[in-house]
């Protein structure tokens, strides 16, 4: 039973963030790639102050810093919650309707502006858990933005709780909204300095009772190849196709494992992204993932070895590899503070849920932030089918992620 009573806003101000348009944009290179992530930036630094946050602020790169003061005379770790404000490019953020489902009476989720976009009970095995709660989605036409909006309405929500109930003792705590998480750059500008944290964690993540200490190593691979021109017209036995070769190369990778459509759980992948090129030069982009550095080599070396087997092919034709270390298993840092994974999982406890301790198959803000100084694993948001039109929240699973967030900063007082 909590000995602390929850007022959530945290639903409220979820429907009022979703609507403002915060998607991010690869292709640009400012940061914030796209200025609209600060109107929400804006919106939440102000709604900061007006809870007593003095310090809340929104800084020329997109980030929203802000600092609750502590309520003991203990000496606390500083403790930084974390989520990100855009949504992904994949899907349209833009004018989203959020749509309300109350008392979930289970099965499939017709959404009302395309009714073809169906939240199947089949395909969502996690809706079967949430018989009774209140469901919701966007209308068929966008994604929610509940990746990662839910996070900042329950980071939000707890900065309420704990300064309307000075009586609920912590340290000081940091609040950190970080913009372009989706595109890979959420802490490119990011001042850890200035935040002054010791540990993190992300509010980012899917099922209620989550935590996650450990994501994918990444690194991307980039395959040049230079082939041999000629007029077609007289091209026998002289022309050596750019692009041919680098189809060969990809036909020739593993057909039944090594790839996001053939491998789940622990199973890395050699993923390519992207290719372009002409009769001349052909240039491929690919991805590689492994939860040990170990498994990134062998991918990379099998990459390696089935690009030179197909050059031997192309006599006159030069190739050249370029590996670039993208992220790294946060577990190798976090091991290393096990107290930040052990008080997140009574946090949990107390929360009323059974804590799940999971991996990540990708990377997350917390990912770099741990090799930046800053150890900071996953703690879950509620979000279900990420990136999509199909994306849902349940509003009981938001509300137990801000009792989640609540509880940690006592037990990190409580321990300390």
């Amino acid at each position: 039973m909590d000995p602390i009573t929850f007022h959530h806003t945290v639903a409220e101000r979820f429907l009022r963030y979703v609507t403002i348009d915060t998607q991010s944009d690869p292709a640009s290179p400012t940061c914030p790639s796209t200025e609209k992530q600060k109107d929400l930036g804006r919106l939440l630094a102000r709604e900061l102050r007006e809870l007593g946050v003095a310090d809340a602020h929104l800084d020329e790169h997109g980030y929203v810093y802000g600092t609750i003061p502590a309520t003991t005379d203990k000496k606390v770790p500083v403790i930084c919650f974390c989520s990100h404000m855009d949504t992904s490019p994949d899907c349209s953020g833009k004018n989203v309707k959020p749509q309300v489902v109350r008392n979930y009476p289970g099965g499939d989720i017709v959404l009302p502006a395309d009714p073809s976009q169906v939240v199947r009970a089949s395909e969502h095995p996690a809706l079967a858990g949430q018989i009774g709660n209140d469901i919701v989605t966007a209308d068929g036409t966008t994604l929610l933005g509940a990746d990662n909006k839910a996070g900042i309405a329950e980071i939000m929500d707890a900065a309420k709780i704990l300064l309307d109930n000075p009586q609920i003792r912590h340290g000081v705590i940091k609040i950190l909204f970080t913009p372009d998480e989706e595109i890979g750059r959420g802490v490119d500008k990011v001042d850890l300095n200035k935040l002054g944290a010791d540990f993190a964690y992300t509010i980012d993540g899917e099922s209620a009772g989550h935590l996650e200490d450990e994501t994918f190593s990444a690194d991307a691979v980039t395959l040049y190849i230079e082939g041999v021109s000629a007029h077609p017209g007289f091209a026998k036995g002289r022309m050596e196709h750019a692009i041919k070769i680098a189809a060969r190369i990809i036909e020739r990778l593993p057909q039944d494992t090594c790839s996001p459509e053939t491998t789940e759980d622990r199973e890395g992948f050699l993923h390519p992204t992207d290719i372009e090129g002409a009769l001349e030069a052909a240039t491929v982009q690919f991805i590689v993932r492994d939860f040990s550095e170990i498994g990134l080599v062998e991918k990379e070396n099998l990459l390696e070895r089935i690009v030179g087997e197909v050059m031997q092919e192309f006599p006159r034709s030069t190739w050249r590899m370029e590996i670039k270390p993208q992220y790294r298993n946060m577990k190798e840092v976090l091991d290393r503070h096990p107290q930040i994974v052990a008080h997140a999982l009574e946090a949990i406890r107390r929360a009323g849920l059974t804590p799940v301790r999971s991996s990540i198959r990708g990377g997350t803000d917390g990912s770099r932030l741990s090799f930046m100084g800053l150890p900071c694993p996953n703690i879950f948001a509620g979000e279900h089918a990420f990136h999509s039109r199909l994306e849902w929240v349940s509003i009981q699973d938001m509300e137990a992620a801000v009792r989640t967030i609540v509880h940690l900063a006592a037990v990190w007082e409580e321990q300390s």
